[in-house]
């Protein structure tokens, strides 16, 4: 029964999408508070208390409680909308009865999908806001009461129906059914595919097509987490089987998934949420991300290609290899173009990113059916596949709406307390005038509150309480913006919490430790890519042409210097000799000028036309011999 009630409420959540995404929204309250009941109920199915436990009926007991109390609570908002929102009405005690019941309900549900350390800061942020009298020195305040912070919550549009929940509810709900869609369609067995043609046969290629084909999963889906348990399940068991070291599999998957929620169009959905508190087009969002990002895989790949060469590890065998006409079949091709089509036609001709996403889905339908027909695949096979790419845009909208909900409530409580301002004013303090000093204090704040949180919360968590830091001592708000989403997004695979390293380990059989290791050393670029940003705002499109085609040469430097010394790379013979002379072109490389950019740029020509003249490494070639079966 749960699993036909979770089908049911995963349609009806994804229909409300879809309708909403063709129409445009209802009055905010209301669609909010539509859209935040049919998560708590569908992640009360998704996520149920005591499953497989004896304790299961008490379990049930409580999830009915939280079910007719949210759906109270949500229900009473979308009824009184307009009065909330003209009267702003003083909290009664059936205010506070709901509000706490919705808060019981997505922190518990936020710890059932995630764990505990979410749900542990939103309730760090509601007992500061309240106790906050009682706490000495420059990080108290005179505090609130329950009254305030219940009006502040749920009786308003600044608390759990604020922007974060407005933008899930429409802008990124509207995506997740996109790419949802676009995948059950064939659109990740037409990615898989386009990876393994485009580098299965080199050096490395196991590990190029895991990059490859995270990338391009992560343009669409942007969730590290679930890029790893999607293309991970395929490119792990590939680099297991042609004899990879499982930490060096498990790494390289985590650090591509990771680089999918840097990456245009949705950047894990920060994009959007950017989009709103910055004020910009999301257009110029994605603009921006886009050279940092390149640097990132050119990075990545780079150190994949000469660690594969230094390790001699095999490519894939041909035979293993889609040939160029199945990959481009039209049947294939066509849909995901249509589908982007769509989905930039309506961007560049000024729609709402919403209705856009709307025409991206209806071409996708429009394309992948007629092929399908023609195909002779039988009709409730067709129909199967887009109800299930509409239930899994609903499911997939649980945690994302959840954690977004919550950190809504979060965000509010630093705004209503001043703590963003109070923590901003102390880094500031201790780093004084130097930006790269406030930058470092900033970036490592940034890896430790984003350990074990989502991408999408973790950068609203830091944009909310550090990027003020920054925008304080004169970074541009963007620049400012994408240096924290990018520090929030690495927590993903920097230990401790490393939540991609884990399940990628999980995958490969082998030691979370070593692997995120592997991992760190395999993103180490995109660690400095963040600086290089304050360094050359030009990267993010700050500046002329000339200014903007600098920093490209320059970033490119950067990227291959360093990814040539994070992979160890043999040139001379002598160990000290290499690190010497790649840290000198990192260091002509991070000099703004065109006159040093030119010398860095001949170093490293000539570093590498030495290298030519000497082995790459000792050992035998790869060869096409049939990969043996390794144990799991």
């Amino acid at each position: 029964m749960r699993e036909h009630l979770t089908r049911g409420l995963a349609l009806t959540l994804g229909g409300l999408i879809l309708y909403t995404a063709a129409t445009g929204p209802f009055e905010s309250l209301i669609q909010r508070s539509i859209f935040l009941a049919l998560v708590i109920l569908l992640g009360l199915t998704v996520y149920p208390l005591g499953a497989g436990t004896r304790w299961r009926p008490l379990g049930i007991a409580l999830d009915l409680v939280l079910a007719v109390g949210a759906v109270l609570a949500c229900g009473y908002v979308a009824m009184n909308a307009e009065r909330i929102l003209v009267e702003l009405p003083w909290a009664s005690t059936r205010d506070m009865l709901f509000t706490g019941v919705l808060l019981v309900a997505i922190l518990e549900l936020s710890r059932r999908a995630i764990g505990l350390i979410f749900p542990l800061l939103v309730v760090a942020g509601l007992g500061y806001a309240w106790f906050g009298a009682a706490i000495p020195g420059p990080m108290g305040h005179r505090g609130f009461d329950l009254v305030y912070i219940t009006e502040t919550i749920y009786l308003g549009d600044l608390g759990v129906w604020g922007m974060l929940t407005g933008v899930a509810a429409t802008t990124i709900a509207a995506f997740v059914l996109f790419g949802s869609l676009l995948l059950h369609t064939g659109g990740g067995q037409t990615f898989m595919a386009l990876a393994l043609r485009i580098s299965g046969r080199s050096p490395g290629g196991a590990a190029k097509v895991a990059t490859v084909a995270s990338g391009l999963f992560g343009m669409v889906s942007g969730s590290a987490v679930a890029n790893v348990a999607t293309t991970g399940n395929f490119t792990i068991p590939m680099m297991k089987r042609l004899d990879y070291p499982r930490p060096f599999a498990a790494a390289v998957e985590a650090v591509a998934s990771t680089g999918g929620q840097i990456a245009p169009p949705i950047l894990g959905a920060a994009a959007f949420i950017m989009a709103e508190i910055l004020g910009e087009s999301y257009l110029r969002i994605a603009l921006a991300a886009l050279l940092p990002a390149i640097l990132f895989y050119l990075g990545v790949f780079l150190t994949i290609h000469l660690v594969a060469q230094r390790r001699n590890l095999r490519v894939v065998p041909a035979d293993e290899l889609p040939g160029w006409r199945d990959v481009l079949r039209p049947e294939r091709i066509v849909p995901i173009l249509a589908a982007l089509g769509g989905l930039f036609f309506g961007v560049l001709n000024g729609r709402s990113i919403q209705l856009s996403a709307f025409y991206g889905i209806m071409m996708t339908v429009f394309t992948f059916v007629p092929f399908a027909l023609l195909a002779r695949t039988p009709l409730q096979e067709i129909l199967g596949k887009l109800l299930s790419g509409l239930m899994d845009a609903g499911r997939g909208m649980v945690i994302i709406g959840v954690l977004l909900a919550g950190a809504q409530i979060l965000v509010a409580m630093i705004g209503m307390t001043g703590i963003g301002v109070t923590l901003a004013s102390l880094i500031v303090n201790v780093g004084g005038e130097s930006l790269f000093l406030v930058a470092g204090i900033v970036g490592g704040v940034c890896l430790i509150l984003g350990m074990g949180i989502p991408t999408t919360a973790a950068y609203v968590l830091v944009a909310s309480v550090l990027a003020p830091a920054l925008t304080t001592i004169g970074v541009e708000p963007l620049i400012a913006h994408l240096f924290v989403f990018y520090f929030a997004t690495l927590s993903v695979i920097t230990p401790p919490v490393c939540v991609a390293v884990f399940v990628a380990s999980g995958i490969a059989g082998t030691n979370w430790l070593p692997a995120a290791g592997e991992a760190v050393r395999l993103a180490a670029a995109i660690y400095v890519i963040p600086f290089l940003l304050l360094i050359y705002p030009a990267l993010a499109g700050f500046s002329g042409a000339v200014d903007i085609a600098l920093a490209i040469c320059q970033g490119v430097v950067f990227v291959i210097a360093f990814a040539s010394l994070m992979s160890r790379v043999a040139i001379t013979g002598k160990r000290a000799l290499d690190i010497i002379g790649l840290i000198v072109v990192i260091g002509l490389a991070l000099t703004p000028g065109w006159l040093t950019t030119v010398a860095a740029l001949l170093a490293l020509a000539g570093m590498y036309a030495l290298r030519r003249r000497r082995p790459i490494a000792a050992g035998p070639t790869p060869r096409d011999m049939p990969a043996k079966e390794t144990s799991p």
